[in-house]
């Protein structure tokens, strides 16, 4: 049986940028998730002409042999605590957000060492989206990965990372992959430009393919791993790919898609998980949100 498949409701996602980051240290990270999630969250959902917000929260503790290097590839052993897609529907919505973005980045310090925005000026592409629910907010109950390639030739790493996640689409047990191959990132324009948060990159991350990557179980994953499909793609990216980096998810919140705040946008991602449990209805009322959403 034909699962469907929801890929197509990202198209609207034209301008992206993709933001890997990693907690201020001395911030325990129970309480920079809590933040990140609660409070820095909702503050970016409410900007004028934000159309698209999702936060990936990284478990550091589960990195363990999460994917095999390819020959001649190092392990890439930066540090992240998570990664956030910022999505736009054209480049006038953009300029809004950058406008009023000021307050949103004071408040990076609060939280955040270290952050770098990739851009993405034509979008990602999600090959394939079975899962029905277009607004998670929710710890990850099946197996989630980020996973970055590094290369110096960056016409090569492209077409590399797009065969990798082609071949993973048609996979069993794969539920979501989507593929962000992003402008090389600048350090002599660092970005986002947040106050007191270091924004320079290592040489060999500024050239960057990502793949998400969705399996219902890691023993589906780690059996596609052995396989003759991905030993074949492993030696095709043995010398493009010179550094590969593995980011388990542990919780994924959607805060608006398509310009409309979720109920994570509007109130923060652990309330919103407290009224979908008890059933709040009244919460999600127009009464009640116009206490919450910004007043035209």
């Amino acid at each position: 049986m034909t699962r469907p498949d929801y890929s197509e409701r990202d198209q609207s996602i034209k301008l992206l940028t993709y933001t890997i980051l990693r907690r201020r240290e001395g911030v325990p990270d129970d309480l920079f998730h809590a933040y990140w999630r609660d409070v820095h969250g909702p503050l970016c959902a409410r900007l004028p002409g934000l159309g698209y917000y999702v936060q990936h929260h990284f478990a550091r503790e589960h990195s363990a042999n999460l994917w095999p290097l390819p020959e001649g590839a190092q392990a890439d052993a930066t540090e992240l605590d998570g990664m956030v897609e910022i999505g736009f529907a054209d480049a006038a919505h953009q300029q809004r957000f950058q406008q009023a973005s000021p307050v949103l980045f004071q408040d990076e310090r609060n939280f955040i060492g270290q952050d770098a925005a990739y851009n993405l000026p034509q979008g990602s592409r999600t090959l394939v989206d079975h899962d029905p629910n277009g607004s998670p907010n929710a710890p990850e109950t099946a197996y989630r990965l980020l996973l970055h390639l590094h290369g110096p030739e960056l016409k090569s790493l492209r077409q590399a990372a797009t065969r990798l996640a082609e071949s993973l689409a048609s996979q069993a047990g794969i539920l979501k992959v989507r593929l962000h191959l992003p402008e090389p990132y600048d350090n002599s324009q660092p970005a986002p430009a947040a106050p007191d948060v270091r924004h320079q990159l290592p040489s060999r991350e500024l050239h960057l393919a990502a793949l998400e990557i969705r399996w219902e179980t890691r023993l589906l994953a780690e059996r596609y791993l052995r396989g003759a499909d991905y030993q074949a793609l492993a030696a095709d990216l043995a010398g493009v790919v010179t550094a590969l980096g593995t980011f388990r998810v542990a919780e994924v919140i959607m805060f608006i898609r398509e310009g409309v705040l979720t109920t994570a946008g509007q109130r923060g991602g652990h309330p919103a998980r407290l009224i979908e449990q008890l059933g709040a209805l009244n919460q999600t009322s127009d009464e009640v949100l116009a206490y919450f959403v910004p007043r035209a």
